[in-house]
């Protein structure tokens, strides 16, 4: 009987990679995402496409970059035309559920309860499904944290035991197919509901202070400054302790612990977090227009049975964006050439194999585009190498980092004059605008190159590059046309010809000449 193929794909929501005991000891406890990492392959550098919760998971669940997608702030759907991995898997025979926090249907928080195409309706469980079944006074209780300050929460009560419970059916009622099943837990983010001993295991525990909390943000970007005078404190003052932030840290790793125990022994795991949460580094809170390790970099760990045990991927930093060629790799389905990562999937079995692009690439655009109170229109985009780190902020000062020599990111190196560190801050620069042109980003144009620090830039122009990118998402439209002849395009990524700029002496050779010009 042929080997089944099952993934399994758990997630977690605000769980920055220094609160899982197996990438730093800071007190917090994790046992069971420890075990997953000593039985699979961790990967030590590893990062969402957008710190914010709904980008973030465009950028996991389709492939693509948050801003290729439509989906580059809360509170705004995927463009019709993206397709998430769930489409492809099902239209390929896979078997699709996904249980728990979805965040992409462009409405609020919640969600709207619709289970979106390519996806299991009988298992469907947004937050709005799971508000649904409760009284008024449950669900208000249900997002307040104080809630705990009056009375203990029963397990049963939390989105995180819901979530477990279908999961377990799920894998239960499909033990003998083949399926990809994802599981999305809210927590640890807020409101930080979870049971004892959760609720009360981390009463005295203040996080470490490393040295990105005594930040002073000297040279760094000026909206960072306004970002972290909205809570004024000083390092000595502010107030590490977050109990239930993280006792339900905690409790996300029990119930992951739970998920894993029901898994079949051959299923592969893969487990991650959308993003992370400052928590103070750098004077600043939450996430948002940051590429900081402590808001962008993220815990992310596969187990394949048929792979490393206890493995660490250290040659080059990954991203979210790899985790949708990887999945539809499992399932020997080829990669789309619309998806912008690569497959990780031999990295699992050999953890000094390329990944197929030596960079992890960061944006952001906005937060959210119903309200503005997390800074509004703060257009970023950063890319890292593992070595160094450049975030160029378009309406701001830009930041250089050598994480090797200041791994807490504190000084900005942007304007150096070393040769050494200029050629490597040019050449991330040019990483950045070759991947926003080659991916279509929305948002490119000269005004990413001409940075102050970059001296040989070229000067600004209104062509900008001269190119035309077309789109190939041949799997679900046509092959799209040229714009200069209206047939199928050769190269979908071309230099813009014009017409004006060539004599014909014929109709014939007119003809002749536009169906090949690009060959």
């Amino acid at each position: 009987m042929a080997k089944k193929t099952q993934i399994i794909f758990i997630m977690t929501d605000t769980q920055r990679w220094d609160m899982v005991n197996c990438y730093r000891e800071t007190g917090l406890r994790t046992p069971n995402i420890d075990a997953l990492a000593a039985s699979g392959v961790r990967y030590e550098r590893a990062y969402t496409t957008q710190p914010v919760c709904g980008p973030a998971r465009a950028g996991l669940f389709t492939g693509m970059y948050p801003v290729c997608t439509g989906s580059w702030a809360n509170g705004m759907a995927l463009w019709d035309n993206v397709k998430t991995v769930g489409q492809r898997l099902r239209d390929n025979g896979v078997h699709c559920a996904y249980i728990g926090k979805w965040h992409l249907d462009g409405t609020d928080y919640f969600g709207n309860g619709f289970c979106p195409d390519g996806w299991d309706e009988e298992y469907w469980y947004d937050m709005r499904r799971y508000l649904e079944e409760m009284s008024e006074d449950d669900r208000v209780m249900s997002r307040c944290a104080g809630t705990m300050n009056f009375t203990q929460i029963p397990e049963d009560f939390t989105y995180g035991s819901k979530v477990l419970e279908r999961a377990r059916d799920f894998m239960e009622r499909y033990r003998d197919s083949d399926y990809f099943l994802v599981v999305s837990f809210d927590e640890p983010h807020g409101p930080f509901l979870c049971p004892p001993p959760y609720d009360t295991m981390y009463r005295d525990f203040e996080f470490p202070r490393d040295p990105a909390v005594y930040d002073t943000l000297e040279g760094k970007p000026g909206y960072q400054k306004v970002w972290s005078s909205e809570r004024p404190g000083t390092p000595q003052t502010y107030d590490m302790k977050a109990p239930y932030f993280f006792g339900c840290n905690s409790y996300a790793d029990e119930l992951i612990g739970r998920t894993v125990g029901a898994a079949p022994e051959d299923a592969v795991i893969m487990y991650t977090s959308d993003h992370g949460d400052l928590h103070h580094s750098h004077g600043l809170f939450a996430k948002g227009p940051a590429a900081y390790d402590a808001c962008a970099r993220i815990p992310f760990i596969i187990r394949d049975p048929d792979g490393v045990r206890g493995g660490v991927y250290r040659k080059h930093p990954v991203s979210h964006i790899d985790v949708v060629p990887t999945i539809l790799d499992y399932f020997g389905i080829d990669c789309p050439k619309v998806l912008q990562g690569s497959s990780l999937r031999a990295t699992v079995s050999d953890t000094e194999a390329d990944t197929g692009c030596p960079y992890a690439f960061i944006e952001f655009t906005r937060f959210e585009q119903d309200h503005d109170h997390y800074g509004g229109f703060q257009p970023m985009r950063a890319v890292t190498d593992g070595r160094f780190k450049l975030s160029v902020n378009l309406m701001s000062t830009d930041e250089f980092y050598d994480l090797e020599a200041d791994p807490f990111e504190c000084s900005n190196l942007i304007d150096t004059e070393d040769p050494e560190l200029a050629a490597a801050r040019n050449r991330l620069h040019d990483a950045i605008l070759d991947r926003m042109c080659r991916d279509r980003d929305p948002f490119r144009g000269y005004y990413w190159d001409c940075r102050p620090w970059r001296k040989d830039a070229a000067a600004p122009n209104w062509r900008y590059r001269g190119w035309t990118r077309q789109r190939e998402n041949v799997e679900y439209e046509p092959r799209q046309l040229d714009f200069v002849n209206g047939l199928e395009m050769v190269h979908p990524q071309r230099i813009k010809f014009s017409n004006s700029s060539v004599e014909y002496e014929s109709l014939e050779q007119m003809i002749d000449f536009l169906k090949h010009y690009d060959d």
